[in-house]
């Protein structure tokens, strides 16, 4: 399993959420504590594939004064970059996203390694497609001829991207969303994969946050918001002032030990955050 942050609100240094909190996504990538799986018995069925350890690489992006987001992405595991946390230190943001990597038996490569950007776009998941090698073709045909050559890896993630791209990303994020998740699941049907899409993502244009949580059964990976205050003080350790008008979006809490200020989003759940830290959840319509 992968773990991932996303935050938007007044700038900060990236190090108050990577780095500094008592369960930072640097401290999450040597030890996730939570499973994704919520329900028991799908647990069992899937002990094997909830992963503690993300050492398969990390990324973070940012927005700052150009158009474009900026980028970071390495195969290095992230408790063991200096890089990372020196540049955390240094570059401050009102939106940024930062992941931690599991490859759970794919490719360890640079070109894998999420956030994935194109223009103004980030995005970033933490999930996979069951038996993707069968249905890898069939998705990747469907990518707009002019989108395709900017596929550089070989990850379900990035396909998806660039498949949620294909079909309108730019101008209706709810409904890109839905199409993505239901050629996926038609693609597997057609493959008879008997397999399990699931995927608890974000993505962002530079001015507003999607994050949404899906899976096609029961065992949908966890997400969590808030835009409280006093958990944006907590999860910065209570060393550096967080904006109270912002909201952090995350896969999993950043404290060790977390109150009631973390909202953990239901599964077919899409959630926009804008500035400000106003928060909007509504379901995720998966087309038929």
């Amino acid at each position: 399993m992968c773990r991932w942050l996303a935050y938007l609100g007044d700038p900060i240094f990236l190090d108050t959420l990577i780095v500094r909190p008592s369960h930072s996504l640097i401290d999450q990538s040597m030890f996730a504590r939570q499973n994704y799986v919520t329900n028991e018995s799908v647990a069992l069925r899937f002990r094997d594939r909830a992963q503690p350890t993300n050492g398969d690489g990390f990324g973070i992006g940012w927005y700052a004064e150009r158009a474009e987001p900026g980028q970071y992405r390495d195969v290095r595991p992230a408790w063991n970059d200096a890089n990372l946390i020196h540049i955390a230190e240094q570059i401050r943001s009102p939106l940024f996203l930062a992941h931690v990597r599991a490859a759970l038996g794919g490719t360890i490569s640079r070109e894998n390694c999420h956030p994935f950007a194109f223009g103004r776009w980030l995005w970033q998941y933490n999930g996979e497609i069951e038996e993707f090698p069968k249905v890898v073709r069939d998705l990747r045909f469907d990518v707009d001829p002019e989108l395709y050559p900017y596929i550089e890896g070989d990850a379900d993630t990035e396909t998806c991207f660039y498949l949620a791209l294909t079909y309108g990303l730019e101008k209706d994020v709810p409904g890109a969303l839905g199409r993505m998740i239901a050629r996926v699941e038609r693609a597997m049907a057609e493959r008879g994969t008997g397999g399990v899409f699931r995927s608890t993502g974000v993505t962002t244009d530079g001015e507003a946050l999607y994050a949404w949580r899906y899976a096609s059964d029961h065992s949908a990976k966890t997400l969590y918001y808030t835009n409280s205050a006093v958990a944006l003080r907590d999860a910065a350790g209570g060393q550096i002032p967080v904006p109270a008008r912002a909201a952090i979006v995350v896969s999993e809490p950043l404290e060790l030990h977390y109150g009631g200020n973390w909202v953990e989003v239901p599964p077919a759940t899409l959630l926009t955050v804008r500035a400000g830290g106003d928060v909007q959840t509504e379901s995720l319509v998966i087309p038929a």
